[in-house]
């Protein structure tokens, strides 16, 4: 916790005074922001860091392995379908991105197991990509599984935020974009999802 006050107060100190207006404008107009960004729990992955993006610009959701669970209207507790139902009917945003990234830990387990330690939740949440266990296990390489199951595990969330009828409704009507995007934690590259199911990297 010492480290985060150090880092508050040098916040306060050299950011605060740059950024003090538009915290005041933040707090008096409310967020508008255009984005919404699935991304993983994992500390080694910051889309607004990547992304460059300052404050209220991006409305940010994360869980383990980046996952967007399908409609499901029920009486349980859905905190991603909560934020995706917020950002998409309150706040009105035109992007949502399923943003996955290199070394997943998450789809890891999908792939090899789930560690004895995490026995509660972490299971039945990450089998929500199942479908891009399949895939990936198809492929020879262990490498190779990691990768395919990384990239595919973003198309079914892609294919998850199609199932709620509010977001195909605006997808449908071109009000609202689905994009997918993976990060290369070593190398930096951002991949993005093409119209043909691949990926390409960001110039």
């Amino acid at each position: 916790m010492d480290r985060l006050l150090d880092g508050y107060r040098r916040f306060r100190e050299n950011d605060w005074p740059e950024r003090r207006a538009l915290f005041e404008l933040l707090s008096e107009a409310g967020q508008r922001p255009r984005t919404l960004v699935i991304a993983c729990s994992d500390s080694r992955v910051d889309p607004q860091m990547i992304f460059d993006a300052g404050p209220g610009e991006l409305f940010v959701v994360r869980n383990v392995a980046n996952l967007v669970p399908p409609y499901q209207p029920d009486a349980a507790y859905h905190g991603t379908s909560a934020a995706l139902e917020f950002a998409v009917k309150a706040l009105e945003v035109e992007d949502v991105v399923v943003m996955g990234h290199a070394q997943c830990g998450g789809l890891q387990a999908l792939l090899n197991g789930v560690p004895d330690s995490v026995p509660d939740f972490v299971g039945t949440w990450i089998h929500i990509a199942d479908r891009a266990r399949e895939r990936a296990l198809k492929c020879e390489s262990v490498e190779e599984r990691q990768d395919v199951c990384e990239h595919e595990a973003i198309k079914v969330s892609i294919d998850n935020l199609m199932t709620f009828p509010w977001v195909r409704e605006r997808v449908e009507a071109g009000r609202l974009r689905l994009q997918g995007c993976r990060f290369g934690i070593a190398s930096g590259v951002l991949e993005r999802l093409q119209p043909d199911g691949t990926f390409a990297a960001v110039a």
